[in-house]
């Protein structure tokens, strides 16, 4: 279907944080899409940081990258995983989906430099709000959209989200209000010593929300408990909301129920009703959808497998990571059960005992050189006990260090990025030798990989070109490529412009694969990254 002008859907939230509105948004996306609208999804984050890239992930999970090397919230990993959109290269999320107050704010005050508001005063409205209503807009420009949806970070009542709500109103007012529709997710909390959900929370959410000038259709409330038809008509009575309009989200096993759920309470089709589109007739094919959820919730085996890293404390530093191991769990027909293991933690006396009962180990990405002994000790422990291993950006490197260490027998091999060394075999490109702003000299985004015919990697794409996302500094240096492969560490993928190591991999371990990109940033429901279902399947096998 394809409309003349975009609809536009705001979610907002009130009451607490994490609420889910990041889950919520993507469930509406993937219930519209199975009615045959054409939908993305951006998400306004009310912090100053220009982007999450130089955030801790302990501040806001993980740092999530888009096909176009844009550095973004961890909800547009969600909205990709739910609606598959980057395999539509026409609609691929990008910068557009994801703007921050600093992007704002850095944007207004470079205008102001260059004197294009001719000397007037500039101020939080119009001109801040002009700015934001203008990004939220962009989307629409690529005219393939039919409705755009756009998720403000934070609650309702933050000081700092004020500017963004602000902008909603405007924008609603001038679109018309048929052209829009607002979705509000609140708490409704349980309190244990009278056994009561309490609507009162939501109300004055709601009453915060209207103090600034909007009215929302339609309220999802989070609970752990089922609501009842009074209790909906009671919050639907005190918020000027239908009845019809309200919607229970309770807790559930998995994530990716949420749209069936949603489904369930007919959301897409009174969001539909808001805006002023038809909804089609018959119900929206949401098998493949159903099926997936079925898969995780009844698998016929299970594994462990272990997540090295030095965030394991916060799993959200990881999501994408662990969302493929859902999905390929699914297509192996089995429950991975991740184990986080703190790499800070792990040396040669204690690493069997970490790590000698998981059926695969991960090294995961991450940046500077805490917990690095660690990881590579894990890397050493896969590769000589025969336990199918895979290596994600650090990962990878982690993976060459120990290689040239103790199979090479270069001792002091290190990574350029962890100090001085005599053998960098992980180094930085001369042309990123002295850059020192931060993100100049990082490597973000989709680029091409030619893969070597025969190897497992190929074997599991299917094929030899593919195109992977990127987000570090420091590659593999070539100087060493003809030692590490005489040796048995074979570069069985390399970018076809600059001959730069994506891929390695050894042949004689029974599934040994180290990659610089991130293939989890491009796992989704629909299609789950071919490198994490070879990697649980050899799990699987390795175990038996």
């Amino acid at each position: 279907m394809k409309l003349a002008k975009p609809k536009y859907i705001f979610v907002t939230g009130g009451v607490a944080s994490s609420l889910g509105k990041g889950i919520i948004s993507a469930s509406i996306a993937r219930l519209l899409q199975a009615r045959g609208y054409s939908v993305t999804i951006q998400k306004l984050d009310p912090y100053i940081n220009v982007d999450p890239g130089t955030l801790n992930p302990y501040e806001h999970g993980e740092c999530y990258v888009t096909e176009d090397g844009t550095e973004t919230d961890l909800d547009l990993g969600h909205y990709e995983r739910f609606t598959s959109i980057h395999t539509t290269e026409a609609i691929t999320t990008s910068k557009a989906n994801n703007v921050t107050t600093g992007k704002i704010y850095k944007s207004v005050i470079e205008k102001e430099r260059k004197g294009e508001f001719l000397g007037k005063t500039v101020q939080v409205i119009p001109h801040i709000t002009d700015e934001i209503k203008r990004r939220i807009q962009l989307l629409s420009q690529q005219k393939v959209y039919d409705i755009i949806i756009t998720e403000i970070g934070g609650t309702v009542g933050d000081i700092e989200s004020l500017p963004f709500i602000e902008s909603v109103r405007q924008l609603r007012y001038s679109l018309g209000y048929r052209n829009t529709a607002l979705v509000h997710l609140t708490l409704i909390p349980y309190m244990a010593a009278s056994g009561e959900l309490k609507t009162k929370p939501t109300q004055h959410s709601v009453k915060a929300l209207l103090e600034n000038g909007l009215q929302p259709d339609i309220l999802v409330l989070r609970t752990e408990h089922p609501l009842t038809p009074n209790l909906k008509r009671k919050v639907a009575l005190f918020c000027n909301v239908d009845a019809s309009a309200v919607m229970e989200s309770i807790d559930v096993p998995t994530i990716y129920e949420v749209p069936l759920k949603m489904h369930e309470q007919h959301l897409d089709e009174v969001v539909l009703d808001k805006l002023g589109l038809p909804a089609e007739e018959g119900e929206p094919n949401l098998d493949s959808l159903r099926d997936f959820v079925h898969k995780i919730k009844h698998p016929s085996d299970r594994i462990d497998i272990a997540l090295v890293g030095k965030y394991t404390e916060l799993p959200d530093a990881y999501k994408s990571i662990s969302e493929s191991f859902i999905h390929a769990g699914a297509v192996n027909d089995c429950k991975v059960k991740l184990h986080y293991v703190n790499s800070e933690k792990i040396d040669a006396s204690n690493v069997a005992e970490k790590l000698g009962t998981m059926a695969g180990i991960l090294v995961a990405p991450g940046f500077g050189n805490r917990g690095i002994e660690g990881k590579i000790e894990a890397v050493r422990f896969a590769r000589e006990q025969g336990i199918p291993f895979l290596g994600i950006c650090l990962g990878m490197q982690c993976a060459v260090i120990e290689f040239a260490r103790h199979v090479l027998g270069l001792q002091d091999a290190n990574s350029s990025e962890m100090g001085q060394t005599a053998h960098p075999v992980i180094d930085l490109m001369e042309e990123q030798k002295g850059i020192t702003a931060k993100g100049g000299t990082m490597r973000l985004g989709a680029y091409p990989c030619q893969l070597k015919a025969g190897s497992k990697v190929a074997a599991a794409y299917g094929s030899e070109q593919i195109m992977e996302r990127h987000r570090h500094r420091y590659e593999f240096n070539n100087d060493y490529l003809a030692d590490f492969e005489a040796a048995g560490m074979q570069a069985v993928g390399t970018n076809p412009e600059t001959n730069l190591v994506e891929v390695v991999e050894i042949p004689s371990h029974p599934w040994f694969v180290g990659t610089q990109y991130h293939p989890e940033y491009k796992s989704t429901v629909e299609r789950p990254h071919p490198l994490f279902v070879a990697f649980v399947k050899a799990a699987l096998e390795n175990r038996k």
